[in-house]
């Protein structure tokens, strides 16, 4: 039996021929005029700054509750000991994360002992040391971290969250 070997270089010749012309359409549509900043057309949330509490009400290792930027997104405020990455406070040490772990939604809990904040599920695990990076586990991103600000009197304020919270399309800031 005789085979075609024109009709398969005739199909790579228009197969590689439309890849071209899909590339090209692209980069053509994705260039931003001059002068316009591209993250401009970012679809960006914005949360309003809310008290959490004073740096007088934390104690190390012992998380506070607090739900940010909403009720339906439990989250916790810890004081750590130690300066740390993304700490904030006179001591470099307060940082605040979402509890639910953005694998599946379970709700974390912390442990001291390895300052952890620890995924019954699936049994991820972030570390509060190191701006909630996944150290275990089937979550295939950090925690998200709660941007924070503490004014002149130790009020603490959130101001944002740095990942996407789990079961939301978009909340980053």
């Amino acid at each position: 039996m005789k085979s075609c070997d024109k009709l398969i270089d005739a199909g790579r010749r228009n197969f590689l021929r439309g890849a071209g012309l899909v590339a090209a359409g692209t980069a053509a549509v994705t260039v931003v005029p001059a002068g316009q900043d591209a993250r401009a057309n970012t679809a960006r949330v914005t949360y309003p700054s809310n008290r959490l509490a004073n740096v007088a009400d934390l104690t190390t290792d012992d998380p506070m509750p607090i739900d940010y930027p909403d009720a339906d997104s439990p989250a916790v405020l810890i004081k750590l000991g130690q300066a740390v990455p993304g700490g904030k406070g006179p001591d470099g040490d307060i940082v605040a994360y979402s509890i639910l772990c953005p694998h599946k939604g379970f709700t974390l809990t912390y442990e001291a002992s390895d300052r952890t904040l620890n995924c019954p599920g699936h049994y991820s695990r972030f570390d509060c040391e190191k701006e909630g990076q996944q150290i275990f586990g089937m979550a295939n991103q950090s925690l998200p971290m709660i941007a924070l600000r503490i004014d002149g009197n130790g009020d603490i304020f959130a101001e944002g969250v740095d990942e996407l919270i789990y079961g939301r399309t978009s909340n980053v800031l």
